[in-house]
């Protein structure tokens, strides 16, 4: 469902400053363009207007300020002292409830109680699956991906001394999921963590990730996925209301490979995650679909990053969230850059987010960068709206009560994105969620 009842298109004005975001912002509600034929012809000499607000075309060089801003030149390090704790005139940190967030800002090791850890991991894998492994810092494949981008990921790194490792095994398929789940025992107890995913070449695996309980989670899921293999990563989120966590999931794609990530937030006072996509070689696919239902108090906050450096890839991202009751935040950010070696890249990228009830508040800023006029399309949309009054209208002149004509509506706002999960279980766990959260707010 898409609202035609468009209120609100959340941007750098929307959070008091005007200029914060201009050096790698585009106008939401833009629709696919074929780059290569829009430039053609163009004079691609910087304008002044252009060198103002910190922008370049392709064929230029950076400007000094958009050389700073560009999201392709973010530092990377695992060493925890150069990563600076983050502040809230920092465009990367903005959005961020930082107090909530403090205790992940912290150098600290796990809470381990003598043996009684601050989060608890149940693995099972495939019949015929490798048995799950560990890696200790510098042991490959662990880190030759996953590079920390900021302070919580290089703790989460240096903090986890043996990484969880799951391997698909070359032109292995398998019929059933790698499963994570992922038990938080307080909220007063840090716990920090490394993952590896590993589909090996020609393999095809689904891994969920499931979150639960309560913790102050500091994260880190590090994907390689081999030339031909196909890979699905479902990370849920379900936490108890005062979990806090911060993840960095980062994930390579080989040579005509295929990743399917998903991101679900249902539950946690706060959580955000910056997830990374980036391709190996040619003819790579990423696709990352995001649901979520921020509750009164709750904030959600998903960055997303696709670096098209390889030519002839392909990516699409598409999230959705809903927000009901007072203080529900969300927050989505959307980055792709097109590299000048990126020829023939297709990318698209899509934010919608459903207000039910006053009091909250959703920011969507999508960002396209393109270094090359040689390339099949790109294009963005966002939007921030309230219920269709015309889809209301036809279903309540059907003899609809009000009150599950709204719920339809969230109902098919959010059914594109569940029926795109390839785990049965899954899609009826997120349905379930989603009647109990609309029982809330609509009874």
């Amino acid at each position: 469902m898409t609202s035609t009842d468009v209120t609100d298109v959340k941007g750098p004005e929307s959070a008091g400053d005007p200029t914060a975001n201009e050096a790698v912002g585009h106008a939401a509600g833009a629709a696919p363009v074929a780059a290569g034929t829009a430039l053609e012809g163009t004079d691609t000499t910087a304008a002044p207007e252009l060198e103002a607000e910190n922008l370049s075309l392709p064929g230029q060089g950076l400007s000094a300020a958009h050389a700073a801003a560009n999201r392709g030149a973010r530092l990377r390090s695992f060493e925890v002292a150069d990563h600076a704790v983050p502040r809230s005139d920092v465009e990367e940190w903005r959005f961020s409830p930082l107090r909530r967030f403090a205790p992940l800002f912290e150098d600290v090791a796990t809470d381990d109680r003598e043996g009684d850890f601050a989060v608890d991991y149940a693995v099972s894998v495939p019949e015929g699956a490798p048995e799950p492994g560990v890696l200790a810092p510098g042991q490959a494949p662990r880190g030759t991906v996953l590079v920390p981008e900021d302070r919580t990921s290089a703790v989460a790194s240096a903090r986890t001394e043996q990484a969880l490792h799951l391997v698909a095994a070359k032109n292995a398929a398998y019929d059933t999921p790698f499963r994570v789940d992922i038990t938080g025992r307080g909220a007063e107890r840090r716990g920090n963590a490394h993952l590896v995913l590993e589909a090996e070449e020609s393999s095809s695996s689904i891994v969920v990730l499931n979150h639960t309980g309560s913790a102050q989670y500091a994260q880190n899921v590090e994907i390689v996925v081999g030339d031909n293999a196909q890979m699905t990563v479902i990370s849920v989120h379900d936490w108890d209301d005062d979990a806090v966590h911060i993840a960095q999931h980062h994930a390579r794609v080989g040579r005509d490979a295929r990743l399917k990530h998903v991101a679900v937030t249902l539950g946690g006072g706060a959580v955000r995650l910056n997830a990374i996509g980036e391709y190996a070689a040619p003819g790579g696919e990423i696709e990352k679909l995001g649901l979520y239902f921020s509750d009164e108090g709750q904030f959600f906050e998903n960055r997303l990053f696709i670096d098209h450096s390889a030519p002839n890839c392909t990516s699409n991202v598409a999230y959705k969230g809903a927000l009901q009751g007072k203080g529900a935040r969300s927050v989505w950010v959307g980055d792709v850059l097109i590299r000048k070696s990126a020829e023939g890249t297709n990318t698209y990228e899509l934010n919608r987010n459903l207000v039910l009830t006053e009091g909250a508040r959703a920011d969507s800023v999508p960002n396209l960068e393109i270094e090359t006029g040689e390339i099949e399309g790109a294009g963005h949309a966002a939007a921030t709206g309230r219920f269709d009054d015309e889809q209301l209208f036809y279903l309540r002149a059907r003899g609809i009560s009000e009150v599950e004509a709204r719920r339809l509506v969230v109902r098919g706002f959010f059914a594109e994105i569940i029926q795109q999960i390839d785990v049965p279980e899954v899609r009826e766990r997120l349905s379930a969620a989603i009647e109990d959260e609309l029982a809330r707010s609509m009874n």
